[in-house]
């Protein structure tokens, strides 16, 4: 079972297919650094985080020709009780897929990422977000669930805010002249506890404390923690990603009280000017369900979604999969966990989480 996607006589013989080990972490990430369709969500740091925090198989793909990488794909064996096993390039993450400088190499690695469906138990290959689509037929595409938001951040503050809707800016302007502080924190203790809680309170199970230390260990400089105080108190708390020019947050939680003081507004509004004092030019808000809270609240702030496709490549007999949060036959159970005390949501949600990927 091989992609139609058409390719010249002989042109993946000029590549060899490698394997990401500890020792050409390096050498990845300078590729994943340079190549434009490479994301933070390619580098060789997710194969240990995962690994480590999950449990589950990373084989994280590369093209080489005469010694140098052309391409990369990390893939994962995600094995779930309750989803079936599939590889996903990237588990866990937003975006994924194969990231090259030469078109051959995406073929090349498609092909490879086949034939390991083919001596695996996995029913299917996801690529989630993947900067070159196929145009085949080979490649089933899911879109309509979600989309991402991103804009350049302006140097001056003033015309930062400006950039925000009048409305928002309000809001926005109203928690700067408050008494809320901001800090970045270097123990995830506060980011943890409203991320734990924003969770069970959106009925989603919670990732592990592993998990969120791991990233900030492995990540290193590229990943910190940016809350929102009142006194002493944690009110909205992000965990965030730095790639090339953009900032990501990516992770966060907050009190219910934060809404109605403005804390999550000033917490974005803060990571943009921390991150524009840094250098980094680009605000990159995410991933966010169609016509959800998160959804609006993006676009309030005047960024304009753009939608999200995800890939399927099936094996044969395979049903199009459908795990996601919108699946009504997930609503009654998404309805049980927002009930369940917090420690209790704390507990058995890791678990939950290493199902999903």
């Amino acid at each position: 079972m091989t992609s139609d996607r058409p390719a010249a006589a002989g042109e993946l013989a000029t590549y060899e297919i490698g394997v990401l080990d500890d020792a050409g972490a390096a050498e990845w990430d300078a590729f994943v650094a340079a190549c434009p369709q490479a994301t933070f969500f390619h580098r060789a740091g997710w194969r240990t985080v995962i690994e480590r925090s999950f449990g589950q198989h990373c084989r994280f793909l590369k093209a080489t020709r005469d010694g140098a990488i052309h391409g990369v794909l990390p893939l994962v064996l995600v094995k779930s009780r309750l989803f079936g096993t599939r590889w996903v390039s990237t588990g866990w993450c937003v975006g994924g897929s194969t990231a090259v400088d030469e078109p051959a190499a995406a073929l090349a690695l498609d092909r490879a990422a086949q034939a390991l469906l083919a001596q695996s138990p996995a029913e299917y290959i996801e690529y989630r977000d993947p900067p070159n689509p196929h145009t085949d037929g080979a490649w089933k595409v899911k879109d309509g669930i979600y989309a991402s938001f991103e804009r350049p951040i302006e140097a001056d503050e003033d015309a930062c805010l400006k950039q925000i809707p009048r409305k928002q800016r309000a809001v926005v302007r109203k928690a700067i002249e408050s008494t809320l502080v901001d800090r970045i924190d270097q123990d995830p203790t506060s980011f943890y506890q409203l991320y734990s809680l924003s969770m069970r309170n959106l009925g989603t199970p919670v990732f592990s404390r592993k998990y969120i230390k791991t990233l900030l260990e492995v990540f290193g400089p590229d990943a910190d923690i940016l809350t929102v105080y009142q006194d002493d108190r944690p009110l909205s708390s992000v965990l965030n990603f730095y790639f090339r020019d953009k900032v990501m947050p990516y992770y966060t939680g907050a009190d219910p009280e934060a809404r109605k003081l403005g804390a999550a507004d000033l917490m974005y509004f803060r990571v943009m000017r921390r991150a524009s004092a840094r250098g980094y030019r680009v605000f990159d808000f995410g991933r966010s369900k169609l016509d959800t809270g998160p959804y609006a609240f993006k676009k309030n702030w005047g960024f304009e979604p753009r939608p999200v496709v995800h890939e399927f490549f099936l094996k044969d007999g395979v049903a199009m999969p459908d795990v996601n949060p919108n699946n009504p036959k997930y609503q009654r159970k998404i309805e049980a966990w927002k009930r369940l005390p917090l420690p209790i949501a704390n507990l058995i949600g890791p678990w939950f989480g290493r199902q999903v990927g």
